[in-house]
């Protein structure tokens, strides 16, 4: 750890149980392993900098400004319940490091066991990661990025904090076959389907948890006459994350004509991500009307063979749609 850091051990301390009460006191970290980790893991080991939006760009903060009052705004927003932009490259965002009380969320549904093998796609800052590790053991947790620069960062960052986790730079998409198999699966970027090599690389039983839409898919793996599977619904919670970088691109669909108190709902919004490159979104419209507006967490997503689909209510109900590669 650096002397700038170090400086910030206390302070940081306080910062991070306030963030905990924060979370506590709106329903997250009933499980008292996560609740753990969270007290234990420094956030702002893994965020020496990072960017705020302004107008027309963006403004860094960083641990080791010459200004004080600088490095106490970077300390109070590193244990700021929000997402924070890591990595921006020609005015992009590429990489940030989620809220913190959607990661206890997420880290809760994932419902790891002991001894439970994890592999996390989208490394990050490394601070999921971190997380995990605390909860499991390093020996348990592979993280893996497409971005050499972002592997390396969270490499540091975990052995600042005292951890080392495999940390592999590769194609999420393609999960990691060398580390298989694993009994969870964890997504920090938003997906345009399902990978399907994740599931040849899951145990049965596994559990998969990713965003996909603007929503949290939670799926689980099984064996049927395909061969392995996976079904399962959405969270009822609104998801917002980076695009995984790899694989396949999201399509996108056009939304002329269509009312604007229609277009700015969120729900429609996720409805019409979700049947993007599949139905025409005048079709989505007249879908989510006929269903009183539906939440996402009626909405669910089967893997089989090679096939993929995303239905309403039920897998062999009439509305079902196929997904992404399978859109094609």
């Amino acid at each position: 750890m650096s002397a700038q850091l170090e400086r910030f051990a206390d302070p940081a301390a306080e910062a991070r149980r306030s963030l905990v009460r924060l979370i506590v006191a709106e329903g997250g970290l009933t499980d008292p392993a996560w609740r753990a980790a969270f007290e234990a893991v420094p956030r702002h080991l893994f965020v020496p900098y990072y960017f705020v939006s302004r107008s027309g760009g963006f403004e860094r903060l960083w641990c080791e400004d010459p200004d004080p009052v600088r490095r106490e705004r970077w300390l109070r927003g590193a244990y700021y319940d929000g997402a924070l932009a890591t990595r921006v490259r020609d005015g992009e965002l590429i990489s940030s490091s989620s809220q913190p009380s959607l990661m206890a969320r997420m880290l809760q549904e994932l419902d790891v066991q002991d001894g439970h093998a994890v592999l996390e796609i989208g490394a990050g800052s490394g601070y999921n990661a971190a997380l995990l590790a605390h909860r499991l053991g390093d020996h348990l947790v592979t993280t893996v990025d497409v971005d050499p620069e972002i592997t390396d960062s969270a490499r540091v960052h975990l052995a600042a904090a005292g951890h080392r986790p495999t940390v592999i730079t590769g194609d999420g998409a393609r999960g990691c076959l060398e580390r298989a198999p694993f009994d969870r699966i964890i997504a920090t970027c938003t997906l345009p389907s399902v990978p399907f090599d994740w599931l040849a690389q899951c145990r049965p039983d596994a559990r998969i948890l990713a965003p996909l839409s603007t929503g949290l898919i939670a799926l689980r793996v099984r064996e049927d006459s395909h061969g392995r599977s996976a079904e399962g619904h959405f969270l009822r919670t609104s998801a917002y994350f980076v695009p995984l970088r790899g694989g396949d691109a999201a399509p996108e669909g056009h939304i002329g004509g269509l009312p604007r108190r229609v277009i700015e709902n969120d729900l429609f919004r996720f409805l019409l991500t979700l049947t993007a490159g599949s139905l025409d979104p005048h079709e989505a419209m007249s879908l989510w009307e006929r269903e009183r507006r539906p939440q996402r967490d009626r909405f669910g997503i089967t893997v089989s063979g090679r096939h993929q689909w995303a239905w309403l209510d039920h897998p062999e109900g009439p509305y079902a749609w196929p997904l992404g590669r399978s859109a094609g």
